[in-house]
């Protein structure tokens, strides 16, 4: 479990196709090594990844199936490219963001990128279907980041980039036509499931 607070930016360092799955290698900027063994979780770009090798808290290998690479925009990486790190929530830790567990709902295409005033409006679609998950003021995951959704209009939502979240994750390096990692919030996916076999029920 994350709270879609992104710790750091770590850096591709090699996305190669091995015997029995995609090996990924990101170089780890903690200062730390706490939460970084083997075996452990790691959010990149907001999908839940696990540590199968660590190498003194400098870099860390994942395996990658092939459904992670079609569900997710890790399959666009290359050597150096950024990605949001988080490692995952302690029992005693603060939620910063909102519970997020790291697994990928879809992917939304980037539409709108610019300056607002003092801040980056920043405007992505979602697939058709996801677009009753999106609530104004309502969270969302994006590359593994928590953020607050507004205009939200068809299959469309906008979210305001304050400095903070530009100088702790990856988003200052996107543009119109870039694919985003997208969690929905949880709690919204828990109730929609609950609520279904009332809604179908007879005279419902």
């Amino acid at each position: 479990m994350f709270a879609g607070i992104v710790e750091n930016v770590g850096k591709v360092l090699s996305l190669e196709e091995a015997s029995e799955a995609w090996e990924l290698r990101v170089a780890l900027p903690f200062v730390d090594g706490d939460g970084l063994d083997q075996g452990a979780s790691l959010a990149v770009n907001g999908c839940c990844l696990t540590l199968i090798a660590e190498s003194k808290g400098k870099e860390a290998t994942f395996d990658l199936l092939e459904e992670t690479l079609e569900r997710t925009n890790l399959s666009d990486l290359k050597k150096g490219s950024p990605v949001n790190l988080e490692r995952s929530l302690p029992a005693d830790g603060r939620v910063g963001g909102h519970f997020v567990t790291g697994h990928v709902d879809a992917l939304g295409t980037v539409e709108i990128f610019e300056e607002r005033g003092k801040n980056l409006y920043l405007q992505v679609q979602v697939p058709p279907g996801y677009e009753r998950y999106l609530v104004d003021k309502g969270c969302i995951a994006l590359d593994g980041c928590s953020l607050t959704v507004c205009d939200v209009e068809d299959r469309s939502f906008a979210i305001w980039l304050i400095p903070h979240t530009l100088s702790k994750t990856n988003l200052p390096g996107r543009k119109p036509g870039d694919s985003v990692n997208l969690e929905f919030d949880l709690l919204a996916k828990y109730v929609e499931k609950l609520a279904m076999p009332a809604l179908e029920e007879p005279g419902k």
